[in-house]
């Protein structure tokens, strides 16, 4: 917690780094087309992701009407995010943890052959890495290096300005593809 801004949370991205004080920016992104869906903005923390992709993906597939797949990097492969998603109608494409342990183990992941085994699957995989353009964009064009707000209300509208602006940036290329 911080002084001057008492909303943000120490986060440290991996061990023996700096822990800075920082928010969380999260995106729904569509895969076909590469644009923006939703985002949100948390206080750092360890379960924030997940917490906020259930959000999302909840509200995303409440306004939608039909089941959904949502692709997600390894941190997301815990049983418990990979259930919640199953619950709320969601096909969990997420990339599979079979990394060792400290201790030399492999790691068992929450996605089995019953969601692998399809093609979608390879698709959501090589899709879900063109998010990083959205933040890539935000960081080099937009203003997500160095907010220039304090608390959450104001930084998440700041955020969901970014997203706006890069999807209406993005559009027009598409309309001209």
């Amino acid at each position: 917690m911080s002084l001057p801004d008492p909303e943000s949370r120490l986060y440290r991205k991996a061990a023996g780094r700096e822990a800075k004080l920082c928010y969380m920016g999260h995106v729904t992104m569509e895969s076909r087309h590469g644009l923006a869906v939703a985002g949100m903005v948390t206080t750092a923390g360890g379960r924030a992701e997940r917490s906020a992709a259930h959000a999302m993906l909840k509200a995303k597939r409440k306004a939608i009407g039909h089941r959904l797949t949502a692709g997600a990097d390894k941190a997301y492969d815990t049983s418990d995010h990979v259930a919640t998603l199953r619950a709320i109608d969601v096909t969990p494409h997420v990339a599979q943890n079979q990394s060792p342990t400290r201790t030399g183990k492999r790691r068992r992941s929450a996605i089995d052959g019953r969601t692998t085994r399809h093609a979608g699957y390879g698709l959501s995989q090589q899709r879900r890495r063109a998010i990083e353009c959205i933040f890539g964009w935000g960081k080099q064009h937009g203003t997500l290096r160095k907010t220039k707000h304090r608390g959450v209300a104001r930084v998440g509208a700041g955020f969901l300005l970014n997203l706006i602006a890069y999807n209406l940036i993005r559009i027009p290329k598409l309309i001209a593809a």
